[in-house]
């Protein structure tokens, strides 16, 4: 029996996400399907009115109390909506006809609360705790078993892929805890090996899963997404796949908040489309929040917990380079209860539309089989198969 030695083990790791590739029953085969699916959930409710705010509405500064600062210098989409300086390559891709966004958009929930909204978000119920399992497993139901294998890129399982699907895992369960000073007399251990120095590095820069895209400058979120990309840019890899990040409660400082978050996200998109590779032409990236935040800047810079906001679809199998937005307007009179950007676009429609599209699979169907119970139609026109 071969002995896996310190060097053999601690190179699998990072290669394959600490935990990935040492995984029991991950299967080589090569997959029968090109096409990829991602679900990057964006925990703790994204301000879509400054992601992609609303400049063209006469409304939106005094909604703000002139605090529009947040679109100075972002690309133009159209007439209307201006996208967060921060997103630059995410620009570049709307450019290439490669992301397009759908504004006031929601999910059926009316309430706040981070957990009754990301239950319904990720279960595609039409209220909280309904539902036992997640759309995106239910979604594997409706491909080829060959075409339906998924990973989750979380320290444990998120709701939305639970359910009798096998999904396989980075970094499944509850992970021993680890010092940082531990972590530094490791690596310390490894300086001047020019080969497990290396290692090392990247290991250690993909430990911040589901934390603050900002964190480190966007470095663990640009790392994340590299790794994402290799691992289903493969051939033997999967083809389905949730990332969760955080970090995107900003009742405080939201402006130097988001700035960075959005930094780590624009960061994290580009390197998993260079991870892709060609596989990014056959690939679309669904980027959603449990719910919007309010119009109006709190007393500390932020914004509390709202109802609207904005979904992402970003590939190169998505019908890009548009808004789309049945806008409802931010007058006081128009807003959701007197605060929040009204809902008028179903983001069970647009989850639905988009799976359709891009696996090329009949409208009605998925919205029964992602969302059982759910008055949504299918969006039509998001992506292609």
């Amino acid at each position: 029996m071969s002995m896996i030695t310190r060097r053999a083990l601690i190179a699998a790791g990072a290669a394959g996400g600490l935990g990935y590739a040492l995984l029991p029953g991950f299967s080589v085969a090569a997959a029968a399907t090109d096409q990829r699916f991602i679900f990057i959930i964006m925990r703790g409710a994204a301000d879509g009115l400054s992601i992609v705010a609303p400049t063209g509405d006469p409304d939106f500064a005094a909604a703000r109390g002139g605090r529009n600062v947040d679109s100075t210098g972002g690309a133009r989409l159209d007439p209307m909506f201006t996208l967060h300086p921060s997103l630059v390559e995410m620009g570049k891709l709307y450019q290439a006809n490669e992301a397009l966004f759908v504004h006031a958009v929601a999910s059926p929930y009316r309430d706040r609360s981070h957990f009754d909204g990301q239950n319904v978000l990720e279960t595609g119920g039409e209220s909280p705790y309904v539902l036992k399992d997640g759309w995106l497993n239910r979604m594997l139901a409706l491909l080829p078993v060959d075409e339906s294998r998924a990973l989750a890129i979380a320290p444990a399982v998120p709701m939305a892929l639970r359910g009798p699907r096998p999904v396989e895992t980075y970094a499944a369960g509850p992970q021993p805890r680890v010092t940082d000073d531990l972590l530094a007399r490791v690596g310390r251990m490894y300086q001047g090996d020019a080969e497990l120095d290396e290692v090392w590095a990247r290991a250690q820069s993909t430990r911040a899963l589901a934390g603050d895209l900002g964190a480190d400058a966007g470095r663990n979120a640009i790392a994340l997404g590299a790794l994402a990309g290799k691992l289903l840019g493969a051939e033997s890899g999967p083809r389905i796949a949730m990332i969760e990040t955080g970090g995107w409660d900003t009742h405080v400082s939201q402006r130097s908040r988001l700035e960075g978050q959005l930094k780590g996200l624009d960061g994290m998109i580009a390197a998993l489309r260079t991870g892709l590779g060609p596989a990014w032409r056959r690939t679309t990236v669904l980027v959603a929040t449990e719910f919007g935040r309010t119009v109006a800047i709190n007393g500390t810079g932020g914004t509390d917990h709202g109802t609207a906001s904005v979904a992402m679809l970003l590939g190169g199998a998505v019908k890009g380079g548009r808004v789309i937005a049945d806008w409802p307007g931010l007058k006081p009179a128009a807003l959701y209860e007197g605060r929040d950007l009204k809902p008028t676009e179903s983001l069970h429609g647009v989850i639905a539309g988009a799976v359709a599209g891009h696996f090329g699979l009949e409208p009605k169907r998925v919205v029964a089989g992602l969302f059982p119970g759910s008055p949504a139609s299918a969006t039509e026109g998001l992506a292609r198969a």
